[in-house]
């Protein structure tokens, strides 16, 4: 499939204030993401087209602005503007202590609702096209039994319900809580997806999630988004509990063997 050029003509007032709205629009709705490269200088130009200069002069701004990085011989990126939801000291604390975990599901089960509601109400059609082929994509990696491709797409369906919300706020919000998700910060998809059955119950879940918004169902979309995050809670819940006893039996078992050869 032939991809189009990203970047707008501009009919009128073909100055460097003009490319800058167009690429700082672009950022904010989503459209270019942190480290996304830039066309070379000479095709947004041609795409805008207006003149080398002035795509020049609006690079400068926007870098200036810290929207934009220049990378000396490796072109132009999307600067991460969406940043970290918390400092680094505050991250650490987190780690340490596990019960904020379900704090941050909760959050998570909040927003969430919240953006699926509105994506049932707002999406267009390519939100609606993106999030089916995405559905497809998990099912196809579930069906390879490959959990690292499953993970990244679980994290690519959120960002694309957070877009089809269409509410600015709401997706960068969403993408700097998903940082700490891939990051691994509150918990891993590997001690996930070692309950019983998690893969394919999340499958399923993000196939209703999608279903819904797809057939305009926002109070549906919502309590399915819901429930996702439930059920996420209730299996990390799960396998602690599992990872405690396990733990608990294993030092029985070293205690009984060493009072077993301390009596021989």
């Amino acid at each position: 499939m032939k991809v189009g050029p990203v970047f707008k003509t501009i009919s009128h007032a073909r100055t460097a204030d003009a490319v800058i709205h167009q690429v700082e629009e672009y950022i904010l709705n989503g459209v270019l993401r942190p480290a996304d490269r830039l066309p070379a200088e000479r095709d947004l130009s041609e795409q805008m087209n207006v003149s080398r200069p002035v795509v020049r002069d609006a690079l400068k701004a926007l870098e200036q602005r810290g929207l934009i990085v220049s990378r000396q011989g490796g072109g132009t990126y999307v600067a991460d503007v969406i940043g970290p939801i918390f400092s680094d000291p505050i991250v650490a604390l987190i780690e340490r202590h596990p019960a904020a975990t379900a704090d941050y599901l909760e959050f998570r089960r909040d927003i969430e609702g919240i953006a699926a509601a509105h994506a049932a109400e707002r999406a267009t059609e390519a939100d609606r096209s993106t999030l089916t082929s995405l559905t497809a994509a998990m099912t196809q990696a579930y069906a390879q039994d490959d959990p690292h491709r499953e993970a990244e797409l679980d994290v690519e369906f959120h960002h694309a319900v957070g877009e089809a919300a269409h509410n600015v706020i709401l997706l960068h919000a969403l993408r700097s809580c998903y940082r700490l998700l891939e990051n691994g910060v509150f918990y891993n998809r590997k001690r996930l997806y070692s309950h019983p059955f998690a893969r394919e119950r999340v499958l399923e879940q993000h196939r209703s999630i999608a279903d819904h918004i797809v057939q305009g169902r926002p109070a549906e979309a919502k309590r399915a988004s819901e429930e996702h995050i439930d059920f996420v809670a209730s299996a990390l819940a799960d396998v602690a509990r599992l990872e405690d006893r396990r733990a608990v039996a294993d030092l029985r078992q070293n205690q009984r063997r060493r009072a077993s050869a301390s009596t021989k």
